[in-house]
């Protein structure tokens, strides 16, 4: 298994944990009416487990099982594979921080955050795409 669908996958679990434990502080009635910020994590966590879960597991396993793209290099660019795993992965985090941030002080710059995340989540995005595209074929 290649290095960088480790990270991805291991990130992906992390990220797994981290959206049930938001999720489950939530499910906590009681944490909610001593610390009312917890009500705005709702966004986190679909980013976490959809993006940070789901996407970046699909992305290592594709790196690491779709057909070979040549014999020269088989997974196309690794560091194209890497550029996606720090683009999604910052992108993330960014968006952990910026969404709740924005939702508490709307009209301060936590918006920045958000574009910059939305940025580079795209990146990612469209780097897995290109990466990948060539590998799907028939057979």
């Amino acid at each position: 298994m290649p290095t960088v669908t480790r990270w991805m996958i291991k990130s992906s679990l992390l990220f797994f944990v981290a959206a049930l434990i938001i999720r489950f502080i939530q499910s906590l009635s009681v944490l909610q009416e001593v610390l009312p910020w917890i009500s705005v994590l709702g966004s986190v966590y679909f980013h976490l487990f959809m993006v940070g879960w789901i996407s970046q597991l699909i992305f290592g396993v594709v790196y690491w099982m779709f057909p070979k793209q040549s014999a020269e290099r088989p997974r196309g660019s690794e560091s194209l594979a890497w550029a996606v795993f720090w683009l999604l992965n910052i992108g993330l985090l960014l968006r952990a921080i910026g969404e709740p941030l924005n939702a508490l002080e709307p009209g301060k710059t936590w918006g920045i955050l958000l574009a910059a995340s939305a940025l580079l989540q795209w990146l990612a995005g469209m780097a897995f795409v290109v990466n990948t595209w060539s590998r799907v074929k028939e057979r």
